[in-house]
């Protein structure tokens, strides 16, 4: 496991005290009750953005720090902590590496500085059923004189109704589930054909649905090589996968915490049930399982970090370990408060729905065991 430096430690520290101080849960409590469709607050995105977090992984030379996906992880961990509603893992993390890694000059030059001002956003548009499935594209992209015409749609995209512009994944040629045979397509949010409509989760954030019907793109719009778009995708979702897991974290984190503080002062049956055996085990499990979990995410952010060939096999354990976790923590803040917890009125519903949110973004803990498994030759 490697060890955070002083600057990520300097990071965490002010991540933390800014979601604290400037965005709690009563926050997203009053976002939620507003109804906004885009699923964060606009000043949330200025201040993510002054604070430079909106350009981790974006070069310096367009406009970010590049200080890498383990940093942008404790950012999101922190953010968790607090359930803080901000665009950055479809935009700042999915999008932004897939232009990274691929984009021609002019596409990286239109779009990274605005995703790292905030003056953008980006989405992935990957998946076409409810369910986490990359391997499985059917949106058609059939070749014309100048470009391409794209038929089909899209499912779940996160920031998809924020969005500015899109990654579309779009069959080239091949059939449903050929790895060869995917383009990765940059479409304007504006382009006519295009209509989204907005896809309500749990969470209460901004998914969206798309409908692509007849959309035009130009040969200048293809990101990367033309059908060889599947390594840059995969690495996209590995690094989003990665972004994800390191929310459900602090989420997870701050539930046990929370629920910790109220085994210590919750009185019944004449004793502060903390005193209860079987509810030290439950806490003592718990405790273990975070700690458990730590090594394998920050693992798994440095290896992407360092553009490891083993980073999809460690980001697999990592959410896999993440979502197991996440689903328990949440289950037992709920059930340790008792009926408060069952209530609108207290926040651990809000952690139990972002929760079960986490654990299907980017892949369940049964398609990262299942990846897992094949990766190391089972």
């Amino acid at each position: 496991m490697p060890l955070p430096s002083e600057e990520q430690l300097l990071l965490r520290d002010m991540a933390r005290g800014w979601a604290q101080k400037n965005s709690p849960v009563k926050a997203f409590r009053t976002m939620r009750d507003s109804g906004n469709e885009l699923g964060f607050e606009p000043q949330t995105l200025a201040a993510v953005a002054e604070m430079g977090w909106t350009g981790t992984v974006i070069p310096e030379s367009y406009g970010g720090s590049d200080v890498g996906y383990w940093s942008m992880g404790i950012i999101l961990e922190e953010l968790g902590r607090t359930l803080a509603a901000a665009p950055l893992i479809g935009s700042a993390v999915g999008a932004a590496t897939v232009l990274k890694r691929a984009g021609s000059e002019a596409q990286k030059s239109a779009w990274l500085p605005r995703i790292a001002d905030g003056s953008a956003i980006g989405a992935l548009a990957i998946d076409e059923t409810n369910h986490f499935a990359p391997e499985r594209i059917r949106l058609e992209a059939v070749e014309q004189a100048d470009g391409f015409v794209l038929s089909g749609r899209k499912n779940l995209v996160h920031e998809g109704m924020a969005a500015d512009f899109f990654v579309v994944a779009a069959r080239t040629r091949g059939e449903l589930t050929d790895s060869e045979g995917i383009s990765l397509l940059l479409v304007p949010s504006d382009r006519a054909g295009l209509t989204r409509s907005r896809r309500r989760l749990l969470d209460s954030r901004g998914y969206a649905d798309l409908v692509v019907n007849g959309v035009e793109v130009a040969n200048e719009d293809v990101i990367g090589s033309l059908h060889e778009g599947r390594p840059v995708l995969d690495r996209a979702l590995d690094c989003a996968a990665g972004a994800a897991a390191a929310e459900a974290l602090g989420l997870a984190i701050q539930a046990f915490e929370t629920t910790l503080e109220y085994l210590k002062v919750r009185v019944q049956f004449g004793q502060v049930i903390g005193t209860f055996q079987a509810l030290q085990h439950r806490a003592a499990k718990l405790y273990t399982d975070i700690q458990l979990a730590r090594p394998a995410l920050e693992t798994a952010l440095d290896a992407l970090d360092q553009d490891s060939p083993e980073a999809p096999v460690l980001v697999s354990l990592a959410k896999a370990t993440i979502n197991d976790l996440v689903n328990h923590s949440s289950r037992e803040m709920i059930q340790l408060h008792g009926g408060i917890g069952m209530t609108d009125a207290h926040d651990a519903g809000f952690y139990l729905k972002r929760a079960r949110v986490l654990e299907s973004a980017f892949g369940t803990s049964a398609y990262h065991r299942e990846r897992f498994a094949r990766l190391n030759g089972f």
